[in-house]
């Protein structure tokens, strides 16, 4: 098959996926998204995909480009959405310093999780942010409404299975009256031991509903008692700490975690005899210094467990950062005091974007250096 690609990477996901995925699905059992991922990873930016030639209006040289697949699992798709993604949303957030709040889900319940992917994902959503807001509207805490934009992952920097959200809150909120911006009582905005137990007793509720419902499949060897005692035998973990001083260190700091994916390009290091080594994190600096071998098969198969269902919304917005809270967010501003950022990217062509994002024309001929790359036709797939 002819898969001709625009390659600046010198090792890719693509490239492994390309070698090893037909041999992975034959001995694996794949639901239709992965499959679906792994074909638009393989074949994203290559001659499979529509294309179009270019031509330098100075030099004449030609070029031609291949079109992204836009799946949003593909590592080479998410710079683009995400630059425009946090453009957008800082024109949605409040400005001042923000608290930046995790709440993870315990391994014992990992394989109940992995097989009602998009109800247990939708539960932790909706229970986090109800166990943070009744604490905030709680007058010995914050006592005030406030929002926040929440970001699921379900990976390790190994990319273990790990689902947990990671939730971006403001540092205060709006009195009942709407009169006020509230400001915490103490160092964090509620505490989070009593946050960690709040959190698992919305989950333990809502699980113990669906389970009497029969909506919950149940893992081999899992009963509704043995479920029980896997939510309450561990503490659940619940993490929080101030994520910048003002909306532009919080933007620069959610941008880590916004369309980000398993792992990236730049991560993989060697494909050889059979085996992947890419870097991951070291758990006592932070900094992803060390690395780590897997056989290809562990490594897809890891990969493949943090493909999304489909339609389902890994980013999600709550309370008065929510959409349905527009006229709030505008009493809010007023009463904090500062003027809003209207986005500078909306409805520009993509080459102008491209430019602001990174300080370079990408359309600028790389031969002369003098023209610009004109699209002269498109060209059809195969």
């Amino acid at each position: 098959m002819d898969n001709t690609e625009n390659r600046p990477q010198s090792l890719e996901l693509s490239e492994i996926l390309r070698k090893y995925a037909a041999s992975f699905i034959e001995s694996h059992d794949i639901c239709a998204n992965q499959l679906k991922a792994i074909n638009d990873i393989v074949n994203c930016r290559t001659s499979n995909m529509n294309g179009h030639l270019k031509r330098c209006d100075h030099c004449g040289h030609y070029e031609q480009s291949y079109n992204s697949c836009r799946n949003r699992h593909c590592n080479k798709c998410q710079f683009m959405r995400q630059a425009l993604w946090v453009d957008h949303l800082k024109g949605k957030l409040l400005p001042g310093k923000y608290f930046h709040v995790v709440f993870t889900v315990p391994e014992s319940l990992n394989k109940l999780f992995y097989i009602n992917q998009a109800i247990c994902y939708d539960l932790i959503f909706k229970a986090a942010w109800s166990a943070l807001d009744a604490l905030c509207r709680n007058p010995r805490f914050l006592g005030a409404r406030t929002g926040a934009v929440a970001i699921l992952h379900t990976w390790t920097s190994t990319m273990l299975y790990h689902p947990h959200i990671h939730f971006l809150v403001p540092s205060g909120g709006l009195s009942d009256d709407g009169m006020e911006w509230t400001m915490p009582h103490g160092e964090y905005i509620v505490p989070v031991k009593v946050l960690s137990k709040l959190f698992r007793a919305k989950c333990a509720d809502q699980l113990k509903r669906l389970i009497d419902k029969r909506q919950l499949r149940m893992p081999e060897g899992m009963d509704k008692k043995l479920l029980l005692q896997a939510i309450y035998d561990k503490e659940w973990v619940v993490f929080t700490k101030e994520s910048g001083k003002t909306s532009d260190h919080v933007l620069e700091y959610l941008a880590r975690y916004t369309h980000r994916v398993a792992i990236g390009n730049n991560r993989i290091t060697e494909l050889e005899n059979g085996k992947v080594t890419f870097r991951c994190k070291d758990p006592k600096t932070g900094k992803y210094n060390r690395t780590i071998t897997l056989d290809v098969m562990e490594f897809i198969r890891r990969f493949l467990q943090h493909i999304l269902p489909n339609g389902f919304y890994k980013i999600r917005y709550f309370g008065i950062l929510s959409p349905a809270c527009l006229p709030l967010m505008d009493v809010c501003r007023t009463l904090i005091g500062n003027e809003q950022y209207f986005p500078r990217l909306e409805g520009l062509p993509i080459y102008d974007v491209v430019s602001i994002i990174t300080g370079k024309d990408p359309s600028i001929c790389k031969i002369c250096r003098k023209g610009r790359m004109l699209p002269v036709f498109n060209a059809n797939a195969g």
